[in-house]
Formats: structure tokens, C-alpha cells, sequence
């Protein structure tokens, strides 16, 4: 179907299927080029559809090889077949079975969608409509079926062969040369879920028992000879595994559960039932070949994908206008189950970063969208931030809203309620209406409105009367398709923050609930607070209530006394973070740069005291205190006629005066940090070489000479490829020959090593000089890159595209760069291609010259004929 005649999809048309498949056996015989697909559909006609209707099976580029109803072949005229659907006009008014078999090409699916071969192994990805692309099928969420699966291969070829649920049968074919598996899941599940492997493939095996006794059967499959490195994500999955029976009372529902690492792979990792499949990226580790940052990564995204077997599998979505219900849920959970294990105040500091950088971004431009989205074309384009991040943020909000034991009993009575459905938000917001009393209507509008809203901050102390008044407003830009915004239920977690800390609580106002939070859910309201013997500064938002924007006007002098006496461990560094973008932002918007310099030395006294006390009791903390807000921070929060080459000197001068006026310190903290023992990616070691790396950063600007010594001489004592990557990180910083020299080191050292090699990709294209996109064109004839690999076009294109002033550079040649891979990307891969466009989601902000070169950009790639649905769906959408 062309791109321009996809139909567009809407949450209000939805209506259930008037077909169910109660089961499907597949015989699936594994081959490179003719792989033969042999389904056995069970169906009956839905008792909540239309009597009568015609059964449309869903396809993408498939081809009928025969059809049979009841055993007996189809006569051509009693239906219709094209790659996209299959059709009987006036199927039996009752149960009944259909046979069908397809061939498919495994090796020529560049989609990576549906059944494909990557590095000699075959391999699955069915969601979103994946599973089409395998079998003519009702591919849809709610319909849900019990699977049994036959598959077949060379076992020369593929000695390996999984699919979901558990192993029944397992044996030789006569001659020897070949063999097959069967497979079972007894869970009813939508196709979206299904997988299959089949290949050459080490493993690490554990078992576990679970808090029912149910002994289960855990196993990492990785390429050969890399069994070595998948140890960590097996002991990440036995963790999350207890985390959930104990935190949420969810225990594991069969004998075995598998996960298998492929090397390309569009997405992070796939929850199908009982056989995770995950980007390679996400499961191999060890010191020498992946850093801090992907020991706690993998360790989120396996829980992630592990969550999901209750919050996603067992209770999936109706539709996928319901996605965050899924996504989101099993966010948070990830999220908590991070803090559980790590810091959860650096967690939480680490998550807001994220959601500001990817979602608040999207909420801002052309591609906003609600959490629970009306419409679209392409469903692909919907697994965005605004799901996933902002979703989490929203389950988060409830939880302060209601509290923690009505939460609890909520998720309970959720579990309970909904386990094998297709489930929609009113229905997982009816338990916690049901448990915590309250009326959840209002709040429930977070699902509905897009935008990120700001809430107005303003106080007035009474010394006389010893009370303070707190007055707080909302309100939400407008967005796509909303330009009218309702006031929305905001949960303010606060303090009032004395000379010494935290003041107490008191107030008549009904507005105030217990645990300190105030409800903003109208326009504006006022909230009095007694008995107060000093001025208080306010504490607000304490951990990110809600995803909103913070305007608060206190001095800096007197956010800097948040950050020395606030309780809140992260509206201490949100404190800080505020004075350096105040002053970011005036002069990133002007241009100048004159009031830098003394705003440089009070955040160097602020920071140097900080790091003179206990600091260094939690590391992880003192690392993010020292990293200034970036300079896309910048830009989001100035906002429109943005200059990204003003910014980006802001923040250079900035970074470069505080690493200059800290220089002694933190060298000695460099050289204090330093790790004696052998590597550990456990949080405590983790956290110091953050903040050791991260004074290694500042130096580097700073201090430059004597940081280009320092990390030459890390990288050349390096046990791990963290200090390695983070010596290489600072020297790209240091323009130079031993720069250059550094930087070939790194190759030659990792030479063989794709996913360190994509770090390195991406360092270079992150340089922010005006030679970066000739290096980036030139690297990308390096063996290192493929092109048909999305990691490496993650790292070198991706890279690029966010590199602020290279991608935005002011004669447009980095929007055409982007606009042309693109367009060569969307022929082989449209998913990983539309991902690349959204680098263009903050055209808009950018000021006339550098907008309308993004726009032609733009425009270039919506008129190129035969985009996919994907590539255009996006390209329409930035341009609206």
C-alpha cells in the first residue's frame, strides 16, 4: 500500500474482531532463502462482533501457497489473496479450522520485521505487526490464541531452535542431517508476542525456584565463543526475578525462560513470552568490552523485558492506542527496580534527564502526542518517549497521589482482575479508583493531553504573622491538534527549607494532603503554611512529583542554600542545575557572554565546598551535581529562535571558567578515586569512577594541558573500558594531535569489538567542530560501520544527528546529511529510517535561517516517491 493511501487509525473506531484463533500450530521448516511456513488456525466467530462478517486475515508481502477450510481445499472463488490480506467472504457461522502455507525469505528481510536471518541466525520480531509479514493472521492485540510451534532445520545450521512456552518434543530426523523442536505455551497470547530462534549459539544455563516452588530453567544465548560475557545478564535476570515476587508478589508462570542476543536488531530487546529476544548490546558485558553505563543498562532492560511477562504478556493491551499501558507500567517498574539496586536518588536525578532530553523535547515540537494517542498511521512511530518516559512519569504521579497502600492494593487488584485480557487504561484505573476511594477521572486527562506544563512558583513570607503563602498556576501550551488545554492534576511533593533544613508542615488548606503534597488541580490556588519563625525557601517537585516545568522565583542565592540544606536529594541538584541554566539561558538568548564569568565563580565556590564535605559518601551523586546542564538543555529551555552556535559557546565558557577555578580539586579528586582492586560493575565502584571521570571532563576544558596528561595516562592504565572511554570522551575535547593519536589507539585496541567500536563511532561524531561531518562521511567507509546494522547507524549517523551545532550547522549541510540517509536508509529499513527523522523534532525552535533549512531538509524527504509508511508518516507530521 503506498504511504499517502495508508488509512489513518483511530481509537474511536475500535471495535473487537469479529473472528477469534483460539489456537495455532505453525510447522515452520528453517531455510536461508525458501523458508515454509505451515499454520493450522482454529477460529470461531465472536460472540461481541458482527454475525456474518467476512474473515480479513492481516499479510505484509506474502504470498499463498494453498488454503484449506476443514482439511479441504479452497476453491479460488470462495477467496481473495494479496500480500496484504487475505479474505473469505462468507466463512462458516461456526468454529472452524484453516490451513495455510507460506514461503518466505529470511536472508533478503532487511526490515528486520516479521521472520529474518541475522549473522546466520534466524530470528523474530512481531511487534508491532510483525507477525503479518510470517502467516496471514488477525494481527491484532486482542485476539490472543494458544501456540504450539514445530520447527525444523539443517542442524548444522541451526543446532539451536526456540520458540515460546515450553519444550515438548525434541528429535533427529531420519539420516541424521536434520532435526526439529516443538513448543508449547499453554498462556493465550496476541502474534505480536510470538518468536522463534534458530542458529549456532552458546549459552550460560541457572535454575531457579520461585517463591511458589515452581523450578524453572533460566538460559543466555549468545553467539558462539561469547558465552564469557553473558554472566551479568543472567545474574540481572535472577535479581529482577526475585525483586518482582517480592515487591509486586509476581512469580514466573513456566519451566523455562530464555533470552537470545542478536547483532541486529531494530529495537532494545522483545518481551515475547518465555523467549526474550534482545539487541546484543543489551546482554553482552564484561570490563573489557562494555562500561558502567551498559552493566546498569543491561540490568534495566533485562528486568524490563522480564516485568513484562505480568505487565504487558499476561495482561496485554486491547489495542495499541493503549501501549503506555504496557510500556509505561513496565517503565516504572524498571525504574524501581534500578533504585532498588542502586542509587535512588541518582536513579531518579539519571530519569529525569532522560524524560527532559527525549520526551519534553517531543511534547514541544511537531511531533507531540498524548500518552494514549487518538490516531495514527503508522504504529511504529508511537513508541516514542511520550509512551514510555511519560507514561512511567504518569503511573509515578499516581502512586504520590493516592499512596503507597493503595497503590499496592491497586497493582493487586489488577493482577487479579485483568490476568489474561486485553486490558484498556479506564480498566487499570478502575483498581486504584477501587482501592484509594478517590475519583480518578480528572486525573486521567494526563492520558489524553499532550504538552508538558509549567507551573508558576511564587512565595511571600509574613514575619509578623510567622506564615508563608505559597501561590502556584498551571498551564500547558498548545500542541498539534489541541489547541485548547485543560488544567490538569499536578501532585507538588514539597518542603519548606530553613537555614538549617527542613522546616515543619502545617496548613488548614484542603489542598494539602499527607506526606507533604499539595494537589494542584485547577488554574491556580494559594496554600498558607503557619507557625513559620523564618523565611523558608521552597522545596517543590521534591523526586520529579510530575512532569512538569518548574518557574520558581527564588534568587540564586537562595537556591544555593537548597543545595546545601534541602533534604531532597534531588531537588539539591535540581537547585544547582537552575542557577547554571539561568544563566545559560540569558546568555545562550543574547549572545553574551560577559556575566558568565561571575556566575562561573559562585557555582565553583558552591561546588568546591560540596566536594570539600562528604561528597564522596555517595559518588554517583557528586558526579551528576558536577555535570552542568548540556547545551540541548539550553536550547529546549530557551525554546524558539534558537542559535545553536550561541549556546553552545554559553555553555563552553561556562564549563571551561568552573573547570579552570576547580582545577587543584579536582585533580585531587582524580587522583583520590582511582580504584585499587580489580573491576566491579556494582554501584559503589561504579559511582566513583563516574565522579572521577566526570572531574576528568571539567579538567579538560578547564585545565586542557594537564588534562590531555592525565588521560593519556588513565587510558594507558585502564583495567576497563570505562576509564578508557571516558579518556577518550575528555580528549575529544582537547582539539590535537594526541587527540588524533588517541583516538587511532582506541581502534586498533578494539579492533573486532563491534558494539566498543560503536562508542567510539559516536565520540567522533559527537565532536562539535566544523570538520565533524567530513569525519563522520569518512568514517562511514570504515570497516567498522555497516550500514545495514541499526546499532552502527545508531552510533556514527545517530551520533551525528545529535551532535547540536554539527547536525544544525548554519549552512545546512548537516539537515541534508540526515535528509539523505534517510531517504537511502527508509529502502532497506523504514523503522530504524523514521527513528533518524525524528533528529528533526525541534525544527521549529530554531531561528529563520537554520528553520527554513530544516524545513527544505524536510520536504526533500516527504516528496521522495515510494517512502515507506513509517518515513512518511513522520516527514508529514514534522512538516504539519
Amino acid at each position: 500500500m503506498p504511504a499517502e493511501d495508508a488509512p489513518m487509525i483511530r481509537l474511536e473506531d475500535y471495535r473487537p474482531s469479529d473472528w477469534l484463533i483460539d489456537t495455532v500450530d505453525l510447522d515452520i521448516v528453517l531455510d536461508a532463502t525458501k523458508t515454509r511456513v505451515r499454520a493450522l488456525l482454529k477460529l470461531r466467530p465472536n460472540p461481541h462482533g458482527r454475525p456474518g462478517a467476512p474473515l480479513v486475515l492481516d499479510g505484509d508481502e506474502l504470498t499463498l501457497g494453498s488454503i484449506a477450510l476443514d482439511d479441504v481445499p479452497l476453491d479460488p472463488g470462495l477467496y481473495s489473496a494479496t500480500p496484504q490480506t487475505l479474505t473469505l467472504a462468507s466463512p462458516p457461522d461456526r468454529p472452524f479450522s484453516l490451513r495455510l502455507e507460506t514461503e518466505l525469505d529470511p536472508g533478503a528481510n532487511t526490515k528486520l520485521m516479521g521472520l529474518y536471518r541475522s549473522s546466520g541466525v534466524y530470528c523474530t520480531q512481531c511487534e508491532a505487526d510483525g507477525f503479518r509479514r510470517i502467516t496471514y493472521f488477525l494481527d491484532r492485540p486482542d485476539v490472543m490464541s494458544v501456540y504450539t510451534v514445530r520447527l525444523e532445520a539443517a542442524k548444522a545450521e541451526a543446532p539451536v531452535l526456540l520458540a515460546n512456552g515450553n519444550l515438548v518434543a525434541a528429535a533427529e530426523l531420519p539420516g541424521g542431517e536434520r532435526h526439529f523442536a516443538v513448543w508449547h505455551d499453554p498462556h493465550p497470547k496476541p502474534a505480536y508476542l510470538f518468536a522463534l530462534v534458530g542458529g549456532k549459539l552458546d549459552h550460560v544455563r541457572q535454575p531457579y525456584v520461585t517463591a511458589e516452588g515452581r523450578k524453572v530453567e533460566l538460559a543466555v544465548y549468545v553467539e558462539p565463543g561469547k558465552a564469557g560475557r553473558a554472566g551479568w545478564a543472567l545474574d540481572s535476570l535472577v535479581r529482577c526475578m526475585r525483586w518482582d515476587e517480592r515487591v509486586f508478589g509476581r512469580n514466573y508462570d513456566l519451566d523455562v525462560f530464555n533470552v537470545v542476543a542478536v547483532s541486529d536488531f531494530n529495537m532494545g530487546a522483545m518481551e515475547n513470552k518465555g523467549l526474550n529476544i534482545f539487541n546484543d548490546k543489551y546482554v553482552l558485558a564484561d570490563p573489557q568490552t562494555a562500561s558502567d553505563g551498559d552493566y546498569a543498562s543491561i540490568e534495566a532492560i533485562i528486568a524490563h523485558e522480564y516485568f513484562h511477562n505480568w505487565t504487558g504478556n499476561r495482561i496485554t493491551c486491547r489495542d495499541w492506542f493503549q501501549l503506555c499501558l504496557k510500556e509505561g507500567l513496565t517503565v516504572f517498574r524498571d525504574q524501581e527496580f534500578s533504585s532498588d539496586e542502586r542509587s535512588r536518588p541518582v536513579k531518579r536525578i539519571a530519569d529525569v534527564r532522560t524524560l527532559r532530553a527525549t520526551q519534553f523535547s517531543e511534547d514541544a515540537g511537531p511531533l507531540a502526542h498524548p500518552v494514549r494517542p487518538r490516531a495514527y498511521k503508522e504504529i511504529n512511530n508511537f513508541y516514542t518517549p511520550t509512551v514510555y518516559e511519560k507514561g512511567a512519569e504518569v503511573i509515578r504521579m499516581l502512586k504520590v497521589l493516592i499512596g503507597d497502600d493503595a497503590f499496592e492494593r491497586g497493582m493487586d487488584l489488577y493482577f487479579e482482575r485483568c490476568d489474561g485480557t486485553a486490558a484498556t487504561i479506564e480498566e487499570f484505573l478502575d483498581c486504584f479508583i477501587e482501592t484509594s476511594g478517590q475519583d480518578l477521572a480528572h486525573f486521567a486527562q494526563w492520558y489524553e493531553q499532550a504538552g508538558t506544563p509549567t507551573v508558576v512558583a511564587a512565595g511571600r513570607y509574613d514575619a509578623a504573622a510567622k506564615s508563608y503563602t505559597l501561590d502556584l498556576a498551571q498551564s500547558t501550551p498548545r500542541t498539534p491538534g489541541q489547541p485548547q488545554k485543560v488544567p490538569l492534576v499536578i501532585p507538588v511533593a514539597l518542603g519548606l527549607v530553613g537555614r538549617s533544613g527542613d522546616l515543619p508542615l502545617s496548613s488548614i488548606s484542603p489542598a494539602l494532603k499527607a506526606g507533604g503534597v499539595v494537589v494542584l488541580d485547577q488554574p491556580s490556588l494559594s496554600v498558607t503554611f503557619t507557625g513559620l519563625s523564618e523565611a523558608p525557601a521552597p522545596s517543590l517537585l521534591r523526586g520529579f512529583s510530575a512532569p512538569v516545568r518548574l518557574e520558581l522565583d527564588l534568587g540564586d542565592a537562595e537556591l544555593l542554600r537548597l543545595f546545601t540544606a534541602d533534604s531532597d536529594s534531588f531537588n539539591r541538584w535540581q537547585a544547582l542545575q537552575t542557577v547554571a541554566t539561568r544563566a545559560l539561558v540569558r546568555a545562550g538568548a543574547s549572545g553574551d557572554l560577559g556575566g558568565l564569568d561571575a556566575k562561573a565563580g559562585e557555582l565553583a565556590q558552591a561546588l568546591e565546598g560540596f566536594l570539600a564535605g562528604p561528597a564522596t559518601a555517595d559518588p554517583a551523586f557528586a558526579a551528576q551535581a558536577l555535570r552542568l546542564p548540556g547545551p540541548a538543555d539550553i536550547a529546549r529551555e530557551i525554546g524558539k529562535d534558537v542559535d545553536p552556535d550561541a549556546v553552545f559557546a554559553a555553555h563552553r565558557k561556562l564549563a571551561r571558567e568552573i573547570g579552570a577555578a576547580l582545577a587543584g580539586p579536582l585533580a585531587a579528586l582524580h587522583a583520590g578515586l582511582r580504584e585499587a582492586g580489580p573491576y566491579s560493575p556494582a554501584a559503589g565502584p561504579a559511582g566513583r569512577r563516574a565522579l572521577r571521570n566526570e572531574a576528568l571532563g571539567l579538567l579538560a576544558l578547564g585545565a586542557p594541558a594537564e588534562a590531555s596528561r592525565l588521560t593519556q595516562a588513565q587510558f594507558a592504565d585502564a583495567d576497563n573500558l570505562t576509564d578508557r572511554l571516558a579518556a577518550l570522551a575528555a580528549m575529544t575535547l582537547i582539539p590535537g594531535e594526541a587527540r588524533e593519536e588517541l583516538i587511532a589507539r582506541f581502534a586498533s585496541l578494539y579492533a573486532g569489538e563491534p558494539l566498543v567500536l560503536d562508542k567510539w563511532l559516536m565520540a567522533q561524531a559527537l565532536i562539535p567542530e566544523d570538520g565533524t561531518l567530513d569525519r563522520v562521511r569518512g568514517l562511514m567507509g570504515h570497516p567498522a560501520f555497516s550500514p545495514g546494522n541499526p546499532n552502527r547507524v545508531r552510533a556514527l549517523i545517530g551520533g551525528f544527528a545529535a551532535n547540536l551545532t554539527q547536525f544544525n550547522r548554519a549552512d545546512g549541510a548537516g539537515y541534508g546529511f540526515i535528509a539523505g540517509i534517510v531517504i537511502e536508509l527508509d529502502r532497506a529499513n523504514p523503522q530504524v529510517a523514521s527513528r533518524l527523522l525524528g533528529s528533526f523534532k525541534s525544527w521549529r525552535m530554531l531561528e529563520d535561517g537554520r528553520r527554513e533549512l530544516a524545513k527544505s531538509a524536510l520536504a526533500m524527504v516527504a516528496a521522495t516517491p515510494g517512502l515507506s509508511r513509517d518515513v512518511a508518516d513522520i516527514a508529514a507530521r514534522s512538516l504539519a
